[in-house]
């Protein structure tokens, strides 16, 4: 029988300042096939190249992965300076609205980093540019130097609400993560849910109040050593089950999809 298919969000990269390609980490599609157990599936994340609805009529779920560009400010409100960094306008124009159109159908998606900043402003919420000077913050990006183990290392720990979605995920209340990232929640959207905070008080673990799917997303990068870490390896499998069930019953995600 055949896998479900996880659409793994790509991004735009510029090879050698000169040759434009869409790109993903090796690490998301280890952690969607060996954990999800699912077909991964890199999407140019473009919307010359396709629409919100085709997109869901082929995958069966999405991972929307992590990435230097950030979301556009502009898509919660606020004026781009240099303090936003780079942006990548075509995956905003795709993974907007693909998030608001998986949250009505119950289509499942699991965020990382700059995907659950994503889930956040496609909610309604906005972001922070730069959580590393707001006072009382640590620098949560990733080390500037050193191997790929030393800057996907364990940073700190993320503390989860107890008795929530992810306590029951994780099977315990703190847990703890690498962090790779520079921007963060500033204003959570109207139906996010955040349940898991670091010391400082960062956002670090939502889910959408009242989607009648998966839509669980995390600030860290859980895809790094999926397969044997004790954190990333059950949200992969959590993850991996929906995907599953969604495939599973044809009639009502053709109806569903259908709707949006």
């Amino acid at each position: 029988m055949a896998r479900p298919v996880v659409g793994i969000i790509g991004n735009m990269y510029m090879i050698n300042d000169e040759y434009p390609a869409h790109a993903g980490g090796s690490i998301n599609s280890e952690a969607v096939a060996r954990v999800a157990d699912c077909l991964p599936l890199l999407i140019p994340a473009d919307p010359n190249y396709m629409t919100v609805t085709e997109l869901m009529e082929v995958c069966d779920g999405f991972m929307l992965t992590g990435g230097r560009p950030n979301v556009h400010p502009e898509e919660y409100g606020e004026e781009a300076t240099e303090a936003y960094g780079d942006f990548d306008r075509a995956r905003d124009s795709i993974t907007l609205p693909l998030i608001r159109a998986c949250v009505e159908s119950g289509q499942p998606f699991l965020g990382v980093c700059r995907g659950f900043q994503e889930v956040n402003v496609a909610m309604g919420g906005t972001l922070f540019p730069e959580i590393r000077e707001l006072p009382g913050r640590m620098n949560h990006r990733m080390p500037p130097d050193g191997s790929l183990e030393e800057k996907f290392a364990l940073r700190h720990t993320v503390y989860l609400t107890e008795g929530g979605v992810f306590h029951k995920v994780f099977g315990c209340r703190e847990v703890v993560t690498n962090t790779l990232h520079g921007q963060g929640i500033k204003t959570p959207g109207p139906r996010i849910v955040v349940e898991g905070y670091a010391a400082d008080g960062t956002a670090e673990a939502l889910y959408i109040d009242n989607a009648p799917g998966f839509t669980l997303s995390v600030q860290w990068h859980p895809e790094w050593n999926a397969v044997n870490d004790p954190v990333s390896r059950p949200l992969f499998e959590a993850f991996g089950e929906a995907v599953r069930r969604w495939a599973s019953d044809d009639l009502l995600k053709e109806l569903r999809v259908a709707k949006v």
